[in-house]
């Protein structure tokens, strides 16, 4: 087993590769130094800094990347994940609420269903401990995905495993190609992917993931002065990540349904100038609880349908933050590993170039 197996728990479409924060905090860094990531996703600069001995906190707004990222910092043996997956499904209590339609009808198999409905309301009902919150984020990552020419690895009918199907399109191509969903086996999926994701024992270090807006300027105010900030902040235009998330976000206490409204805590992409300013706010917040001679390493790119300049607006939002910016590096190519998108048969754009940005304190 790979130390960094706990990593892949669940895919995400806008997360960066580990590669990148542990070369970061390897060059500049030592064990012991305190790391924080204000955009933390799925927590990837929160497990570089676990596995070097570093501490750290992740902030994020949507509540499935905080589920994520917090299963990144706990830690707990196969057996018991497993042991307590079975224990809630062996329950005799029936589910409250089964959701139902033909996007459902046709996603999963109606006992598959009946046994997620199961496990998300025990979770719901509790999930403090480490060995829930792994099973929670484990149950995420095979919430959806591809069917595989083997043993089913994933709960649905055919579908992305980074972001969730739209019902309309969804229901369109599985009726389209005849396929229907499979009575999968919940526990033994549930049982692989506890082998393979925490098999191998993991350091344990500080650190904790908060759901929140780190433009707040309290956020960070309970935690010692951290000496980096490793981040990847949202690219200008990009606002679906809870619509494009919304089945994790069902699983998790979310409607059964896409919601397209902005949520709270996201940064506002009314303009370039004006999400600047946004992003600049948690720059400023990071500043304050950072300590002399701190580093803050940003991963930035764009997306195809804004006209805007990518390193523009990160410069702009640098404007009177307390960072100086002192160099910015090509990501060699920024689409080389891109995320799975083509399940249900679409071709992504080719990525706009990602730069990383070295900024030290003004």
């Amino acid at each position: 087993m790979r130390p960094n197996a706990l990593n892949g728990v669940c895919p995400y479409y806008t997360m960066f590769p580990l590669d990148f924060p542990l070369r970061v905090l390897k060059e500049h860094g030592k064990r012991g130094d305190w790391v924080i990531d204000p955009f933390c996703g799925r927590g990837t600069t929160n497990f570089a800094a676990r596995l070097l001995g570093m501490p750290s906190m992740g902030v994020d707004s949507s509540p499935v990347a905080a589920a994520l990222a917090g299963a990144k910092l706990v830690s707990a043996e196969p057996g018991r994940v497993v042991a307590n997956a079975r224990a809630i499904l062996n329950a005799t209590k029936e589910p409250i609420s089964i959701p139902s339609g033909e996007f459902w009808r046709l996603a999963y198999h109606e006992h598959t269903l009946m046994q997620l409905c199961q496990l998300r309301e025990a979770l719901l009902c509790e999930c403090s401990s480490s060995t829930r919150i792994l099973l929670r984020a484990i149950i995420l990552g095979a919430l959806h995905g591809p069917r595989p020419k083997m043993a089913p690895s994933y709960f649905s009918n055919q579908s992305p495993r980074t972001f969730a199907p739209k019902p309309n399109y969804a229901v369109k191509f599985w009726t389209a190609h005849g396929m229907c969903p499979d009575d999968v086996d919940v526990l033994s999926i549930i049982k692989t992917r506890a082998n393979r994701y925490l098999s191998e024992p993991l350091p344990d270090v500080e650190g904790k993931v908060e759901l929140g807006d780190s433009r707040v300027e309290n956020t960070f105010s309970d935690m010692p002065k951290t000496r980096f900030i490793v981040t990847s902040p949202p690219y200008f235009g990009m606002r679906t990540y809870l619509p494009d998330q919304w089945l994790r976000l069902w699983f998790l206490g979310g409607p059964d349904y896409v919601e397209y409204r902005q949520p709270e805590g996201q940064l506002e992409h009314l303009n370039p100038a004006h999400f600047a300013t946004e992003m600049g706010r948690v720059w400023k917040n990071v500043a304050s609880h950072a300590t002399a001679g701190a580093r803050l390493i940003i991963r930035y790119g764009g997306i195809n349908d804004r006209a805007a300049e990518p390193m523009d607006v990160l410069k702009k939002s640098l404007i009177d933050s307390g960072w100086r910016m002192v160099t910015a590096k090509a990501v060699p190519d920024s689409d080389n590993g891109r995320r799975q998108v083509r399940q249900f048969q679409f071709e992504p754009k080719k990525a706009i170039t990602e730069h990383d940005v070295y900024c030290h304190l003004a």
